[in-house]
C-alpha cells in the first residue's frame, strides 16, 4: 500500500522464523524435510542462525545478549543496531544472558557430577 505502518509477519512456528530465511536454512543445511512447526527442527533452525550470526556479525558463540539481539532484530537489524531504540528489548537481552550464565553453570556442574567414578552395587 501507500500508507506505511504495520505489515503482517510470516513468522511462523516455535522459532518463529520468517518464511524466505526458513528456505534459506533448508537450503543451507540440507534439511528438506524440516517443518517451522516442528520443534525440534525449530530449535536446530535457532542453533543454525546462531551460527550464522556468529561468523557474519562476529558474535561469539558463547554472547548469549548479542545473539539474541541478533535474532529478534535480524542480522540486518543487528548490524544497524536497530536494537538501540529499543530500550525494553536490551533489557529482555540481559535476561537471556543471565539465564544462559545460569545453564552454563549448571551444565558444568552436572558434567563434573557425572565424570566422578562410580560403583554401582547390584543387591
Amino acid at each position: 500500500g501507500i500508507f506505511p505502518g504495520f505489515r503482517p509477519s510470516n513468522s511462523y512456528g516455535y522459532s518463529q522464523a520468517k518464511k524466505d530465511t526458513w528456505r534459506w536454512y533448508i537450503r543451507d543445511s540440507g534439511r528438506r524435510g524440516a517443518r517451522r512447526k516442528d520443534f525440534g527442527d525449530s530449535a536446530d533452525f535457532i542453533a543454525w542462525y546462531n551460527r550464522q550470526s556468529s561468523k557474519r556479525g562476529k558474535i561469539a558463540s558463547t554472547d548469549a545478549y548479542n545473539l539474541y539481539l541478533a535474532y529478534h532484530e535480524g542480522q540486518g537489524g543487528y548490524n544497524r543496531k536497530t536494537y538501540n531504540s529499543k530500550p525494553w528489548l536490551k533489557k529482555v537481552a540481559l535476561k537471556v544472558q543471565s539465564r544462559a550464565t545460569r545453564y552454563r553453570a549448571q551444565l558444568t556442574s552436572c558434567e563434573a557430577e557425572l565424570k566422578k567414578p562410580r560403583w554401582w552395587f547390584f543387591g
